[in-house]
């Protein structure tokens, strides 16, 4: 469970440096409660959609090296701000290229973030 909660913070930490350094991408409402809730709707969408769609374009992903993962990132990144707007708490993107970048940097914060807070799975 502690796991869950360590995801979930870092999701919403990479959702705030993507929208705050992105140009082009508009929150609905600054608090922090939506941006927690749409972290979880980030989440819950990673958790289902990512790897129906990295099987799906495994032949692309193959074919492009790995680059075609960026492609899958940006549009999870769109996803989760368009279910989030239905719900209030989403974010607008203005075209692909604030779309792509944030994904980009949800990816990096979210890598760094890991790498971090890493829980040691060993066990005594």
């Amino acid at each position: 469970m502690n796991r869950f909660f360590l995801r979930w913070l870092i999701n919403v930490a990479a959702l705030y440096a993507a929208v705050t350094i992105v140009p082009g991408i508009h929150t609905q409402s600054e608090n922090w409660v939506s941006l927690i809730w749409l972290a979880l709707i980030f989440g819950f969408l990673n958790a289902l959609l990512r790897p129906l769609l990295k099987f799906l374009t495994c032949p692309l992903i193959i074919l492009t090296l790995g680059v075609f993962t960026l492609v899958i990132n940006t549009f999870m990144f769109w996803l989760a701000g368009a279910v989030g707007t239905s719900f209030g708490v989403g974010f607008t993107i203005d075209g692909f290229w604030p779309a792509f970048f944030g994904g980009l940097v949800v990816s990096v914060v979210s890598i760094v973030l890991t790498v971090i807070f890493k829980e040691d799975k060993k066990r005594n």
